[in-house]
């Protein structure tokens, strides 16, 4: 068993509440990890363009008055099932991981 953690994953569930830009993405991970999580574009925009080729977050470009247009991503409904999958095997990952270090419990969220 295994779980490498990816950004793909923090990217789907900062998305989970609704659509947001690249900036809103990363600012939603740090605010959710408490600062522990700080991504920056060259991380967080090449998973974004990789989750749209594969459908799993939609995009379309939102204009500003005054101020360049941006775009704006939105889960899937495949990216929800991705995002799923990788709530079960992090729960499972945790789970079996604290069992070995005598940590009982953590996992069971």
């Amino acid at each position: 068993m295994a779980y490498k953690p990816e950004i793909e994953a923090l990217v789907l569930g900062a998305l989970r509440e609704g659509p947001l830009h690249g900036y809103r993405i990363a600012a939603a991970i740090k605010a959710k990890s408490e600062g522990v999580l700080k991504l920056g574009d060259n991380q967080i925009y090449p998973i974004l363009h990789r989750l749209e080729e594969e459908g799993l977050v939609s995009a379309e470009w939102q204009t500003q008055l005054g101020k360049p247009a941006r775009k704006v991503y939105a889960l899937t409904a495949s990216g929800s099932g991705r995002l799923e999958t990788h709530k079960k095997n992090w729960l499972e990952y945790v789970s079996t991981f604290s069992s070995v270090i005598g940590a009982e419990g953590v996992g069971n969220v």
